[in-house]
């Protein structure tokens, strides 16, 4: 039995088939799955899809909203340019496809953050089309099972993955394999059985053909990546607050945040009242908060952020701004460590009144 034969029979009897993503063949909800897949693990997506769906159930309803609408129901998701993309997408799918997904593997590329792996997934699991899927996980698997060494990373290794990828559906069995079956077994065995740290060999349907089993090279297979130091950098947030509300300010997009709702920033090597003042807003009581990290694909972000009470409004800035309480900050759309350190704020009871320091 041919090498995609083997991992659609073995999909069927011991793959993931409960993914609420998987009872369907509607390409608009595909493809949301597969876009919050990306860089994320299955147990964290599973609430946003759900709750994506029931705030924009279609395209058409996607399409319709504004993008300070969609962003409430990524945040904390992270990589929100995936969010940016998703909105931008549906806009574009029903403007110049008349609202309708694109009939191929082909015509999905073309689409905003549609890369070619996630075209052909989308493309397999919607309309069954032979298009072979190249995510992380699956690159595991090629490199493991075919013996390609090198960094997956690069562009001469990612093109010998591809094209012994296309190989497995060309001829042959290829023709006739479910590829929703297929590929989705593919997703599944780099998962769950071809895992980066003591795969399980004895569960894979395709062990007696495997390069890396037959030659004990699990552990070199694919080449690990050259690590690099990630670039540090430090950043003050100001948690202003005034009659129980604190400030909040729209991030720029695109960027960091883009689109979401966060806490003023300023220079570290500037007094955090001083910075308050540079707002138009003058200080009351300053005091220190517990400093985080936050860790991005490229650099580590190091926070220190300063409680600051203040009277009146700081004039319009260049963001726009609102003034939250603890339920207007619930429904904002925050990024994950700023909702973290507020919800403790709100809930240990905002301070009017502590020693100045």
């Amino acid at each position: 039995m041919e090498f995609a034969l083997r991992i659609a029979a073995w999909q069927g009897r011991h793959g993931r088939h409960d993914l609420p993503w998987q009872k369907t063949r509607d390409p608009y909800r595909i493809w949301l799955s597969e876009i919050m897949l990306q860089q994320t693990q299955v147990s964290t997506v599973i609430p946003y899809y759900q709750r994506f769906l029931d705030r924009f159930p279609d395209l058409q309803a996607l399409a319709r909203a504004a993008q300070e609408e969609v962003m409430p129901y990524w945040a904390g998701l992270g990589y929100y340019a995936r969010a940016r993309n998703l909105h931008r997408c549906a806009q574009e799918i029903v403007r110049d496809w008349d609202g309708r997904f694109p009939p191929d593997a082909a015509a999905i590329a073309t689409l905003p953050g549609i890369g070619r792996s996630t075209a052909a997934a989308i493309a397999a699991f919607a309309y069954g089309e032979r298009s072979p899927i190249m995510d992380g996980n699956v690159k595991r698997v090629f490199a493991r099972h075919f013996g390609i060494a090198g960094d997956p990373a690069r562009r001469e290794v990612e093109t010998r993955l591809w094209d012994v990828a296309e190989a497995q559906l060309r001829d042959g069995a290829g023709r006739d394999v479910d590829m929703a079956g297929y590929t989705q077994g593919l997703m599944d065995l780099g998962a769950t059985v071809c895992v980066r740290a003591k795969p399980r060999c004895e569960a894979c349907p395709v062990a007696e053909t495997c390069t890396a089993r037959r030659e004990g090279r699990q552990a070199e297979l694919p080449t690990p990546k050259a690590r690099k130091a990630s670039p540090e950098r430090t950043t003050g947030m100001l948690v202003l607050q005034r009659e129980g509300r604190i400030l909040l300010e729209q991030r720029p997009s695109p960027g960091i945040w883009g689109g979401l709702w966060s806490l003023p920033e300023f220079d570290v090597a500037i007094a955090p009242a001083d910075a308050c003042r540079a707002l138009g807003a003058e200080p009351g009581t300053v005091y220190a908060l517990a400093a985080f990290s936050h860790t991005f694909t490229h650099f580590r972000l190091h926070v220190r952020p300063w409680y600051v009470t203040v009277s009146g409004d700081p004039p319009s800035r260049v963001q726009p701004t609102q003034w939250v309480d603890a339920g207007a900050a619930a429904r904002a759309a925050l990024p994950a460590p700023v909702r973290k350190l507020l919800d403790g704020l709100f809930a240990a009871g905002l301070p009017e009144s502590v020693m100045s320091r």
